[in-house]
């Protein structure tokens, strides 16, 4: 699961081996009306993985709304949704965004993953390996990033080739494209890691350190693309912690039931 269209570049060379089952959050669409879904979707079919059943249920204008205005129950419906379809998949392993500051819609896109996981894990009464990539390359040092070497994947030259085809004819992307590859050596995208998901001590390390994504929205605001900051004290550790409260009445009522 991904907040964004296009985040599926990241791990492409796993997407293409596992074939896994894709749910996006948003449409990408960010402050404009372009939805990004066709090129994800294009992506999808050509690793021949599938479309799940959440795939750009809101804007990132809407998005950003519910967040700002404690629309919380959208989010536990999601994680509704998703645990249901992991349940019902028998999924036994999820892939998603990692919590990092740098943008609010992917670390609550950790945080919905991480409580639906927690709500399928009570009900097949089995553990779900529960994976985060980085989006930014660079995990915060104490944001659970010890791990982060600790699954991975070394690509081969055809699975690299396409990795890299697939990135450059994203055409919503083509600047970040650009601009990654020359940012880095190229050879530094062959490898794909995934480190195992730490909601908790992803949520203390922010509660102490301010995330990016608020400094970048106190310029929006000032320019005019927005009329409110979103900060993680005010917005995003509420929403973790409505998540939270969710998953453990679960976690109550599955104990209750079983004894």
């Amino acid at each position: 699961m991904i907040a964004h269209p296009g985040h599926e570049l990241k791990v492409h060379g796993w997407l293409e081996a596992a074939r896994p089952i894709v749910f996006v959050l948003t449409d990408g669409s960010g402050r404009s009306t372009q939805s990004r879904l066709g090129s994800t979707t294009a992506v999808i079919d050509r690793a021949r993985a599938q479309v799940g059943g959440i795939y750009g249920c809101f804007t990132d204008r809407a998005a950003y709304a519910a967040i700002l205005n404690r629309d919380f129950h959208l989010f536990i419906e999601l994680a509704g949704k998703l645990s249901r379809a992991l349940i019902r998949e028998r999924i036994e392993l999820v892939a998603g965004d990692a919590m990092e500051g740098y943008n609010p819609m992917h670390d609550v896109c950790r945080l919905v993953i991480d409580a639906a996981v927690d709500a399928a894990a009570q009900t097949v009464r089995q553990g779900i390996l529960n994976l985060a990539f980085s989006l930014v390359d660079e995990p915060q040092p104490g944001a659970a990033s010890a791990q982060a070497n600790k699954f991975w994947l070394q690509l081969d030259d055809a699975a690299f080739q396409r990795k890299i085809t697939a990135a450059y004819g994203y055409r919503e992307l083509v600047g970040e494209v650009q601009e990654a590859l020359e940012g880095a050596a190229v050879d530094a995208f062959r490898v794909e890691r995934l480190r195992a998901a730490d909601s908790d001590v992803d949520v203390r390390y922010w509660s102490r350190n301010p995330p990016f994504y608020e400094q970048y929205g106190e310029q929006q605001v000032a320019a005019g693309h927005y009329d409110r900051v979103l900060r993680y004290s005010e917005h995003v550790k509420p929403l973790a912690d409505a998540l939270a409260a969710w998953s453990g009445s679960l976690k109550v009522t599955s104990q209750k039931a079983a004894s």
